[in-house]
């Protein structure tokens, strides 16, 4: 199968906000508790960077990017699950890949390749995680070893032009 693409899908811009608390005195339980609310309320991303703050207390920066729309119910959480006294948010462009999906054929079935594509040429590609973990689980077999089956198959199915 051809990866070669029209022109007119080179990318995709999305107008997102990013917000971010600065957190130094909050349980690293509630952290994990606290993304997934943020993911399960529409984030794109959530992630967290150890900082240190005032009188070098460590601490913790939660940074997230979602859409616009989706900026009140994100600092409805912030505000409610975390110690923080105040956030920032900043609007901006995400510039990303158009994705594509490839199913590729192994010996324990379909595994979905997921691909950027960029100028109308792939120029990123991963085995889906969930299809790979649910094959290692299953057939008892180390992670990296279906990850390795899977290039392999993929390698041979799809022709690059």
């Amino acid at each position: 199968m051809s990866k070669k693409l029209p022109p007119n899908h080179e990318h995709i811009d999305d107008q997102m906000i990013k917000l971010e608390v600065n957190l130094d005195n909050m349980s690293g339980e509630w952290l994990g508790y606290v993304m997934d609310l943020l993911f399960e309320a529409g984030a794109n991303d959530v992630y967290y960077t150890p900082i240190f703050m005032k009188k070098n207390r460590p601490g913790v920066l939660l940074q997230l990017l979602c859409a616009q729309s989706k900026l009140e119910q994100m600092k409805k959480i912030l505000f409610s699950e975390t110690t923080t006294l105040g956030l920032r948010y900043y609007p901006l462009v995400v510039h990303r890949l158009e994705r594509k999906f490839t199913e590729v054929s192994t010996q324990w079935g379909k595994v979905t390749v997921k691909e950027g594509v960029f100028e109308g040429q792939v120029v990123q590609k991963a085995p889906e995680y969930e299809d790979c973990r649910q094959i290692a689980t299953q057939y008892e077999m180390p992670l990296k070893k279906v990850y390795e089956a899977v290039w392999k198959e993929y390698h041979k199915q799809v022709d690059y032009e």
